[in-house]
Order: C-alpha cells, then structure tokens, then sequence
C-alpha cells in the first residue's frame, strides 16, 4: 500500500452565506483558501437563492447551530484564521461574536479574525437587515484583526460618501474610530478613479497605500468575499498585518484578471489562475 505525503496546512474558517450559482459566499471563499494553501473550514449562517442576476431568496441558519459550527470546528480541527461574509441580521452577528469569544477568536485572542460587513449582494440586493448594522459596529468591529468594507458598507456604517482619496483617508480614521484593529478602505467602487484601485490600509497609526490595476469587466462577483478570505488566508500563514493584505491584494487583482463570464449576468472572479492545470501532465 502506498502512503500519503499530505502535511496539514493552516486552517481558516468562513462564517457567513451560501450562493447557489458559486461565484460569491462561502464557495467563493473555499476556493480562495484553496487557491492561498489553506483548509477551508465554515459554518454556514444563511443560505440565499441566487444565479448571476440576482438573489430572489434569504434563509437563515437558527442561531445555535451557527455556534455550534464555529465550536465543533475550533475544538477538534483548530483555526489558524477565521472570517465574515453575509451575516444577515444582529441576532447572528451577536451569537457569532459570543462564539468567537468561547473559541479564542478575535483581535486580541489567538485566532486572527477578519470582517467583511456584507450588506448587499452586487446587484444591490439587501443581505442584512437595517438593525444589524449597529451590531456590527458595536459588537464585532471591536473584535475585529481587520474589518474590509466598500464603499457602499462604509457609506451605511459611518455615512461617508467616500468620491476620492481624501475620503477614503476620512472613512478610514472614522472606521477605526468603531474598535477594530486595523481598516482596508477598498477603492474597487471608487467613481472616476481611471488611474487603478488603490485601496487603503489603516491601523490606527500609519496609512499604507496599496495599488493595483483597474480592469474593464463586470464580472467581478465574489470579489470582496475572495480578497478577505485571501488575506484571513495570508494571516493563517503567519504573514503580519500588512503583508497579509499585500498577499490578498495581489491574489484578487490575477482573480479579477482571470474573471470569466458565467450566466446572464455577473460572472464571478477567478481563483482558477493559482490552480497548476495537472490534468495537461502526462500520465
């Protein structure tokens, strides 16, 4: 009998929602860890009906269950990075943060925790209920390694109408003004910005600057699910902060890069560009 050579590599978990046609949510964020050399762990807290049009549907997971998810995964496989997507109400945002707490997740436990406060899905579909967003800002930004809005979330979260650099500055101090450890203002929504994406990072103290190019697609569904999930990716591996958001920055822009039709409407960023294709090797 052969043996296996597999050694265990960091392990991260998604909390957050499903989506049917793939391309954005916990599948995007598998693959993300995937495509960063990472175990993918979740717990599913809502499971939504959608394709590339829309999202036509909403159904949340009962709040014990999501704790027990994120539990049962800490205690026996352990979690080297954990991470948010789609959270949907502030009854799950306060159950995910009591059961971050239980299982050393968080900014200042052992288990770096990255949020992305979803509030609407890129059609301009409603993920999160108007309630919700004072828990966000009250409960798990404060636990929070790093919190990864758009510009759409930082325009409910802190009411910035961030239109250029100026504002991404303000935004981020107000942001991190919530408790969170450190704040990636993304430019990816930023009108008239024909000279890249810039996004940027904030801890507090320093302001870090991170270019990237801007490409001419709309299929771009599942890109800020994917680029949080790269960056819980590069902490898991031992990266600090800042490297691990230049890690995450570089995987989204060859995912946006590599982006692919899929459907009627948004096609979904590509982790595809990572995977060797090892079914072109002989034999």
């Amino acid at each position: 009998m052969e043996p296996t050579v597999g050694t265990t590599p960091p392990r991260v978990m998604t909390i957050a929602g499903t989506d049917s046609g793939g391309g954005a949510g916990i599948a995007a964020d598998l693959r993300a860890f995937a495509a960063c050399g990472v175990h993918g762990c979740l717990a599913v807290c809502a499971v939504t009906v959608q394709n590339s049009v829309g999202v036509t549907g909403v159904h949340t997971i009962p709040v014990d269950t999501i704790a027990g998810q994120i539990a049962t995964v800490a205690s026996d496989i352990g979690l080297q990075a954990a991470k948010t997507g789609m959270l949907a109400n502030a009854e799950i945002i306060e159950a995910v943060a009591a059961a971050c707490d239980a299982n050393g997740i968080g900014a200042d436990r052992a288990t770096p925790f990255v949020v992305d406060p979803v509030a609407a899905s890129m059609h301009g579909d409603p993920l999160l209920a108007g309630t919700a967003l004072d828990a966000y800002r009250d409960v798990l930004f404060p636990r929070a390694t790093l919190v990864t809005p758009n510009l759409d979330e930082i325009r409910l979260l802190v009411e910035h109408d961030v239109r250029d650099r100026d504002g991404q500055y303000a935004a981020a101090k107000a942001l991190h003004a919530l408790g969170p450890r450190a704040v990636l203002v993304k430019g990816g929504h930023l009108d008239g910005d024909t000279d890249g994406c810039l996004d940027l990072l904030h801890d507090g103290e320093r302001f870090v600057e991170l270019p990237g190019p801007r490409f001419d697609t709309g299929h771009t569904h599942g890109g800020g699910d994917s680029l949080a999930a790269a960056i819980a990716s590069g902490l898991a591996r031992g990266l600090n902060l800042e490297a691990a958001v230049r890690f995450g920055k570089r995987y989204i822009v060859e995912a946006v890069r590599h982006s692919y039709p899929l459907g009627a409407g948004h096609g979904p960023v590509s982790p595809l560009w990572a995977v060797r294709p090892w079914w072109d090797d002989d034999g």
